[in-house]
């Protein structure tokens, strides 16, 4: 009994670390998009006082070419944690399938045991039921 005890609770650590990953996970993700949606703000505001928006163009400002790079470092990144949180999602789907099973087979054998229990007590009310009849020979 304490075994599987332990192993219900060895799964549901391991359920609820999956789906702290899972969550931080989304709150990168979610802070990468600001600051890349940011960053195109910033670009946009950068082309718009240099009054130039061809990259290519001498005059373009460099801190918009600067602001670019690390927007697009931003979404390579965002695109790894993306595969990332893909991953996690499914290792946390696994991890919950098995403490699942582990907490069927707990309550399969919490039944057995009580079935067993049961059926002691019962054989031990019918021995002292018979042990108290008189003998009729």
């Amino acid at each position: 009994m304490k075994s599987r005890d332990s192993l219900i609770r060895l799964r549901r650590f391991e359920v609820d670390e999956k789906k702290q990953k899972v969550v931080d996970l989304e709150s990168m993700i979610d802070e990468f998009r600001r600051m890349a949606s940011d960053l195109d703000r910033q670009i946009e505001v950068e082309q718009q006082k240099a009054g130039v928006s061809d990259i290519n163009h001498y005059a373009y400002p460099t801190f918009a070419k600067a602001a670019m790079q690390r927007r697009d470092n931003l979404m390579a990144s965002l695109k790894d944690l993306e595969a990332k949180l893909e991953e996690a999602r499914s290792e946390l789907a696994d991890s919950f399938e098995d403490l699942k099973k582990v907490e069927l087979l707990e309550e399969r054998g919490a039944a057995r045991d009580r079935f067993a229990r049961e059926k002691s007590e019962q054989q031990e009310l019918e021995h002292f039921v018979t042990a108290r009849q008189p003998d009729n020979h």
